[in-house]
């Protein structure tokens, strides 16, 4: 029977160690998070000490922006190509790189070094790529393709966006994927091979299978940054050129700070919120019916 003694001394002891923790979660994301979507029902500046209520104003303000969808699809562009291409590329690489080659350790980690550095050095790094370096290898070569800068192009400014994003995050996932493909137990395949089976029926019917948490981590992962990216989209193009890369983050920071219209401009970054949450629970929830036991 516990006393009520007992009790008390497990709680004094439990918020011993987990209240600092509970408190700075409540102060730094709980609390911002409730006052945000207060300020979704304000007419709020940005600026000024005063503000007044105004109901669901701001949410059909966000319905009617036509430039928040308009972001909000090319947005969706932007992370179906980039998660594919990143989790293409890095599988393959993690492939690669667990196969025994020499000097894979270190490959491993020039590969990853992209992801250590912050999204406004590497914007402006490749901002020189494609206006000075890609652009004079074009001309003397000869290479039409690159004879003029593809973030001058607004055809082709959207794609240095992907190049980018998949040259960053392509050797973070890889480490994820290796971790996956070390995980998978070296008996099946030896047995499968015993079988009969060949490499392509190994990595279909097995590999693949047994790695499915793995993809359901990068994908997750490629998914989140891809629908919040905005120090690579600021750095390397500002949403030029023509607002042809414009993506949703920076839309709604524009909407928020620099037309200082904060309530519209919250309630559009509640929605996209709701909406990147809905999708990732989604595929969290169908990813792992894929899942299967060694």
């Amino acid at each position: 029977m516990v006393t009520d003694k007992g009790v008390w001394s497990r709680l004094r002891l439990r918020l011993l160690f987990t209240g600092p923790t509970l408190f700075a979660f409540v102060a730094v994301m709980i609390v911002p998070f409730l006052y945000g979507i207060y300020l979704t029902f304000t007419n709020w500046d940005g600026i000024s000490t005063t503000q007044s209520l105004v109901g669901f104003q701001n949410y059909g303000a966000v319905f009617k922006d036509a430039e928040f969808w308009k972001s909000f699809g090319l947005t969706l562009k932007y992370v179906l190509f980039t998660v594919v291409f990143i989790n293409m590329l890095a599988f393959l690489l993690a492939y690669l790189l667990t196969k025994g080659l020499k000097g894979q350790s270190f490959f491993r980690a020039g590969f990853f070094l992209p992801n250590l550095l912050g999204g406004i050095v590497l914007g402006f790094i490749w901002q020189f790529i494609f206006n000075n370096v890609l652009v004079f290898l074009g001309q003397k070569m000869g290479i039409g393709l690159f004879s003029t800068s593809w973030l001058s192009d607004p055809n082709r400014a959207f794609w240095t966006l992907v190049i980018v994003a998949v040259w960053q995050y392509a050797g973070y996932m890889m480490v994820i994927y290796v971790a996956g493909l070390t995980g998978v137990p070296g008996d099946i395949l030896e047995a499968a091979s015993i079988d009969g089976a060949n490499g392509w029926l190994k990595m279909t019917r097995m590999t693949i299978p047994l790695m499915v948490p793995s993809f359901i981590v990068c994908i997750f992962l490629s998914l989140q940054r891809g629908f919040m990216v905005y120090d690579v989209n600021l750095a390397l193009t500002k949403g030029g050129p023509f607002k042809s890369t414009e993506l949703v983050s920076m839309h709604v920071y524009q909407k928020a700070f620099l037309s200082r219209d904060y309530g519209v401009g919250q309630a559009e970054a509640l929605v996209l919120f709701l909406i990147v949450a809905v999708i990732t629970l989604l595929q969290v929830y169908f990813s792992k019916k894929m899942e299967v036991e060694a």
